[in-house]
């Protein structure tokens, strides 16, 4: 088997500058780098990850939990969370915590039993009550909404401010009846509040009353459930010219509902979502949405766990709220 004493020798230096060229370290010259990883390749060197891991206490993995993995929008996380560690030279494992309180206190035991280096954690059942139980010795990162001035750094979704913009956008469309697909029994309490909160506040300042007429609950933000509730819209009789939906898959669901009842978008209602998922340019019509700056979030969150990991994160907890936009597009034209 090739050792570092026989790649060191190969390429006419010390074992230490092998060392310092597979762990790229930026101070090697690069005549001296390129040297190194000729001979890594000539004499088909191997690290030996198990011993490195032993002298450096890491093992090169990050845990990635989420609620869903299967969900449009986490499926799209988890994609540029591996991506961008990957450029960092980690890898992502993920576990799924079905937004079950339990199983979100629990992948953090996991992660530390499993040896991932530190933990992304996207919060649901979690909330402010629980902040005790995350004053833990590791590094974690939250994503998501359940828990705000916690003791670990948060990336949280722009909700309120994104909400208030796609309402803002349909009623500077000339929409008045505007109706929310409230995920009043969702699992995500938080996420509902928050995107209500943004919802209630634009129609307020535009000096519309809400009207809880204009309330159509979904119990999850699934296409199945956008569909049925715009078929309720439908079945109502209730004017509505606008709907606001809180997320791409409930709104897709609502554009299939509509046309199938009859109801043309944007002519009779206008829809918007949220999340800007790319499937949201390739429905009929296209559909408008809050975009949130996906790849900015993945960065972020990745970055603030590799900064706790190295040492080198200031000492108290940070938030930072994703940046965004709107994408208008034809459901709203």
């Amino acid at each position: 088997m090739t050792t570092i004493q026989d790649v060191a020798k190969a390429a006419g230096v010390s074992p230490m500058t092998v060392s310092n060229v597979l762990n790229g370290h930026p101070h090697v010259r690069e005549s001296t780098r390129q040297k190194v990883l000729d001979a890594v390749e000539e004499l088909d060197y191997r690290v030996n990850a198990a011993a490195r891991n032993l002298r450096t206490g890491r093992t090169g993995t990050l845990g990635l939990a989420v609620p869903n993995i299967g969900d449009h929008y986490f499926a799209r996380l988890a994609a540029l969370v591996a991506t961008i560690a990957g450029e960092e030279g980690y890898r992502v494992e993920i576990e799924h915590t079905d937004a079950v309180r339990e199983r979100e206190l629990e992948a953090m035991t996991l992660s530390q039993n499993r040896m991932h280096d530190g933990l992304l954690l996207s919060t649901v059942g979690l909330g402010p009550e629980d902040k005790g139980l995350l004053r833990v010795d590791y590094p974690v990162v939250l994503l998501g909404e359940g828990i705000f001035d916690g003791p670990l750094d948060h990336i949280a979704m722009p909700n309120v401010d994104g909400s208030y913009a796609a309402t803002a956008h349909l009623i500077a469309q000339g929409s008045r009846n505007i109706a929310i697909f409230d995920v009043r029994f969702a699992l995500s309490d938080s996420v509902r509040d928050l995107r209500l909160e943004g919802y209630q506040h634009a129609l307020r300042d535009a000096g519309i009353a809400p009207d809880p007429r204009l309330f159509f609950d979904v119990t999850d933000f699934t296409m199945a459930e956008g569909y049925r509730a715009a078929q309720r819209v439908a079945a109502s009789g209730t004017r509505v010219d606008g709907v606001f939906c809180p997320t791409d898959g409930v709104a897709i669901g609502a554009l299939r509902g509509f046309a199938d009842a009859g109801i043309r978008v944007p002519e009779d209602v206008r829809v918007i979502g949220f999340d800007d998922l790319p499937e949201s340019e390739f429905v009929t019509p296209r559909l408008s949405s809050v975009s949130p700056a996906h790849e900015v979030t993945a960065r972020t969150a990745v970055m603030f766990l590799l900064e706790r990991i190295r040492g080198t994160a200031p000492a108290e907890a940070r938030e930072f709220v994703t940046p965004f936009e709107l994408r208008a597009r034809a459901s709203t034209a």
